[in-house]
């Protein structure tokens, strides 16, 4: 597979992977809950682009783990990212504080109980 193509199939996943992690969200009944949780997705994001931003700047001539290059490590490492990623955000000890401080400033505009509609 050709570099473009890898980035496509890679791009396509991670959206797969992201409108799972929105569906689920907009099943929460509170909008409070919601917010929380689309707080901690985003910060979970920018945790996973920082990582495989990171991650580019490594020099390696057998790839990550010693396992060589090749598309199956690009897919791999997208998912892991984006799984440490969320794992960070959602964990008070290693959060950078992000979704906490969107939930503080965004809550006041946000009904408790209904769904339906935001203040």
């Amino acid at each position: 597979m050709n570099n473009f193509t890898t980035q496509i199939t890679t791009s396509n996943n991670s959206v797969s992977m992201e409108n799972a992690a929105i569906n689920k969200i907009t099943k929460l009944n509170s909008q409070k809950e919601q917010l929380k949780k689309i707080s901690e997705e985003f910060e979970s994001l920018f945790i996973s682009k920082m990582l495989e931003t990171m991650d580019k700047t490594i020099e390696r001539d057998e790839g990550s783990f010693g396992l060589g290059g090749g598309d199956y490590l690009k897919n791999f490492k997208t998912y892991f990212h984006m799984e440490l990623g969320r794992e960070m955000a959602s964990n008070e000890h290693t959060s950078f504080g992000f979704a906490k401080e969107i939930y503080n400033k965004m809550e006041k505009y946000v009904k408790d109980s209904s769904k339906e509609e935001i203040i």
